[in-house]
C-alpha cells in the first residue's frame, strides 16, 4: 500500500482530541476536495509503497497505544483491512478516518473508532477542473448507504466541514436522510480553515449553531497547536 507518511502527534479533531497518536497516512483518494488540506495524497498523490509488516515496525517504533489511519482515503487500499486487524491484535486503539464512500471487505471489527467525514455539496471543485473531477467527484461524495453501515459497524463520529449556512443546513439535513442510526451526540462540525485566523474567525458562529443544534464543536486543535504543517 503507498503510505504518504507515518508520525507521532496529537489528536487535533473529535472525541479523541488531544490523545497522543500515530497517524499512518495513507495516499490516494477517490474525491478531489477543492479545500483538501493533504493534497499529497489526492490531487498529487506521493508516498511510497509499505506492508503491512512495514508499517507495523513503524508504527512499533513509536510510543503512542492510540494509532490513526487517515489519508487520502484508506479504505481504498484492500492491504488496510488486515492492517487495522493486525494493529487491534497488537494492543493499539485504531481510529480509521474515512469519507464515507468505500465500505471495506471484511468479517471483524476493524476499527475502534470510526470516524467519518462526508462531504458536503461545496467541497466539489470547479466544473472545469481538468480530469472531469466535478462530475466524478459530485457522482462519488454521497453514499449513504456506506455510511449507515459504517455507522452501524461499531462506535462512531460524523464529522462536517462547514464554512457557510449553506453548508451548515447540509448537514443537517444529510443527517436527517441517514435517521436514527446515526449517533447525534457523536456528531461533530468542524470549520473549514487552513490557518489560525480562519480558523478563529468561523468557530464563533459555529460554536452557537453547536449549541442551538445539539452538535459538537470540532475545533481542529492541530491548526491551533502547530498551524496548518505537514507531518502534525
Amino acid at each position: 500500500m503507498r503510505i504518504s507518511e507515518i508520525y507521532a502527534s496529537l489528536q487535533g479533531e473529535g472525541l479523541l482530541a488531544g490523545t497522543p497518536s500515530t497517524f499512518v497516512r495513507t495516499s490516494g483518494c477517490n474525491l478531489r476536495c477543492v479545500w483538501c488540506d493533504t493534497p499529497f495524497t489526492s490531487w498529487k498523490p506521493e508516498g511510497r509503497e509499505m506492508t503491512v509488516a512495514d508499517v507495523r515496525a513503524a508504527v512499533d517504533s513509536l510510543a503512542p497505544r492510540h494509532v490513526v489511519i487517515t489519508g487520502g482515503e484508506p479504505l481504498l487500499l484492500a492491504d488496510v483491512v488486515p492492517l487495522c486487524i493486525a494493529l487491534r491484535r497488537d494492543g493499539h486503539h485504531v481510529t480509521i478516518e474515512t469519507a464515507g464512500t468505500v465500505l471495506p471487505a471484511a468479517d471483524e471489527t476493524l476499527a475502534d473508532l470510526m470516524s467519518i467525514s462526508p462531504k458536503l455539496a461545496s467541497s466539489t471543485p470547479p466544473a472545469d477542473t481538468p480530469g472531469n473531477w466535478a462530475g466524478r467527484h459530485e457522482a462519488a461524495r454521497r453514499r449513504d448507504d456506506v455510511l449507515r453501515a459504517l455507522a452501524a459497524s461499531g462506535p462512531h463520529q460524523f464529522k462536517f466541514v462547514v464554512e457557510t449556512d449553506t453548508d451548515l443546513d447540509e448537514a443537517v439535513g444529510w443527517l436527517d436522510d441517514l435517521g436514527p442510526g446515526v449517533d447525534r451526540g457523536r456528531v461533530f462540525l468542524m470549520p473549514q480553515a487552513r490557518t489560525r485566523e480562519e480558523l478563529a474567525a468561523r468557530s464563533d458562529w459555529l460554536e452557537a449553531a453547536c449549541r442551538r443544534l445539539g452538535f459538537r464543536l470540532a475545533r481542529r486543535h492541530h491548526i491551533t497547536w502547530f498551524g496548518n504543517r505537514r507531518g502534525t
